[in-house]
Formats: structure tokens, C-alpha cells, sequence
């Protein structure tokens, strides 16, 4: 079966989840929907990408595999985020970004979502290239791209559960978390991230030639360290924390590598 069919339904379905999220984030006040929504529609998305039957040449195991991982993925990321959305309080990225719209904040969210979707689609097709890898064996490849994704799963969800627990005792109130994780980058949940869309080219690509649009699962990662590094994860996150913690945020800049870990760099001022 042609890739296209099944790319213009997933094409279709998260465009109109990405609808959806932004009625529900406009009427609700709350923008933390938008990304509970996108996680978990591009998990199902991925997910349908790499079980649906393109041709007979797939390998079921691999795809099983493969959907598995992204599912996995998908949960942890996507109720992680629907738990802090339930607290209350609008996400301060989409607030920032409201007041520097103005007036064409609605117009402009809806099509900002849009490109959100598309970045759905993308992420679907390295999933896809990974999962349709017609090797009929495991090999190598296979297992280190598995236990990358379970490191990238586990990491990020260490460094999430860091930062909660820090910001749960009462005397961090206004301070910065640079315990743990945070203390060797200071977006180490992004870092994980990221990692983990590295797994997809590992299962996809096979040097033999026997998979040649394999390649093209080297879009997810290349495409979400751009989101992550320099457009909607790092940019927004310390503008946000520079206006609400100053000085203290700037020495955790000096100290702390943005996105790559690292041992962190001595500093003479206050965290």
C-alpha cells in the first residue's frame, strides 16, 4: 500500500486534534492543553504509522516493537503534562506569546498549532521508517536503539519527577532546581527528549540498501532538536525564567550548560 493514503488520514486526524486543542485551550484559559493534546495525538498517530500495512515487505516483530516504544512515549509525556494542566494556572510560554500577538492572538495560536501538527506528521514518519524496516531479523542496531529509547523515557521522567519534588518543599519557592539532573544542563528533560527520537534512524536506516527511505527517520531528530534547542522548548522556557528569577537565573546560565549535559562550571554568585 502506497505511504500516501495513510499519511493524508494521520495528516487529516492531527490537524484536527490540534483544532481541538485549541478550542479547548481558548475556552478553558488553560494553554497546557495544547502540548497534553499534541503528545498524546502524535503518539497515536505514530503508533498507526508504524502497525498500518504498507506493502508485505514489513517485518511484524519490528513493527511491534517500534509502536511500543512510541506508545510508551507518548503516555508518559502526555500524562505527565495532563497532570500539571489539571493543576490550573495558563502555561507561561503561550501567555508570553499571547501578549506579544495582541490582538490577532486567536488567528495566530490557531495556525501555530497547525505547524505544531505538521510537526506530528514528521515525527509519525520517522516512527513509520522505523517500524516498515523489512530486515527480518534483530540486529545490533536494534537493540542499542532500545535501550536508548528506555534511557530517554526513564531519564526525562527522572528529571521531571526532580524537578517536582524540588519545587514541592516550600523554602525553594522562587528558587532554582540545579539538584540532580538540573545541575548538569538546565533543560535535561528536553535533553532526554531528544534523545529518545535518536532510537527511530537506529532501527530505520540499514546500510545494505535494503530500506532506503529508512533515512528519512533522521527527520524526527534532526526536526525536534530545532523545536527543542532554538524555537518552542529553550527560547520561551528562559525568557519566562529570566523575567520571573533574574540574577539567580543568569548564574544558573553561567554555571549550567543550556542543553548538553555537563559538570557544572564554578560560579562566585548566588543560585
Amino acid at each position: 500500500m502506497s505511504l500516501l493514503v495513510p499519511f493524508v488520514g494521520l495528516a487529516v486526524f492531527l490537524s484536527l486534534a490540534m483544532t481541538g486543542a485549541w478550542l479547548v485551550a481558548e475556552r478553558s484559559g488553560n494553554h497546557g492543553w495544547v502540548d497534553t493534546i499534541w503528545s498524546l495525538s502524535t503518539g497515536v498517530a505514530a503508533v498507526a504509522a508504524a502497525l498500518w500495512p504498507i506493502g508485505a515487505e514489513s517485518w511484524i516483530p519490528r513493527q511491534v516493537l517500534v509502536a511500543g516504544l512510541a506508545a510508551a512515549w507518548s503516555l508518559r509525556l502526555g500524562l505527565h503534562i495532563l497532570r500539571r494542566t489539571l493543576k490550573g494556572g495558563d502555561d507561561p510560554r503561550y501567555a508570553a506569546l499571547r501578549r506579544e500577538w495582541g490582538s490577532s492572538a486567536r488567528r495566530r495560536l490557531f495556525q501555530f498549532l497547525q505547524i505544531q501538527a505538521l510537526a506530528g506528521l514528521v515525527l509519525a514518519l520517522g516512527v513509520a521508517a522505523a517500524a516498515h524496516n523489512p530486515v527480518a531479523t534483530w540486529r545490533i542496531a536494534d537493540g542499542v536503539a532500545v535501550a536508548l529509547a528506555i534511557i530517554a523515557v526513564l531519564g526525562e521522567g527522572i528529571a521531571d519527577r526532580q524537578l517536582a519534588c524540588f519545587r514541592a518543599v516550600p523554602a525553594n519557592r522562587g528558587r532554582i532546581c540545579d539538584q540532580g539532573l538540573w545541575g548538569m544542563s538546565r533543560h535535561p528533560n528536553y535533553f532526554f527528549e531528544w534523545l529518545g527520537w535518536l532510537a527511530y534512524p537506529l532501527f530505520a536506516i540499514d546500510l545494505a540498501g535494503a530500506h532506503p527511505w529508512g533515512f528519512t527517520a533522521l527527520l524526527a531528530p534532526l526536526l525536534m532538536y530545532a523545536l527543542l534547542v532554538h524555537a518552542s522548548g529553550i527560547p520561551p522556557t528562559e525568557a519566562h525564567m529570566l523575567r520571573s528569577r533574574g540574577d539567580a537565573f543568569r548564574n544558573y546560565q553561567r554555571r549550567v550548560n543550556a542543553f548538553w549535559p555537563g559538570p557544572a562550571r564554578r560560579s562566585n554568585g548566588r543560585a
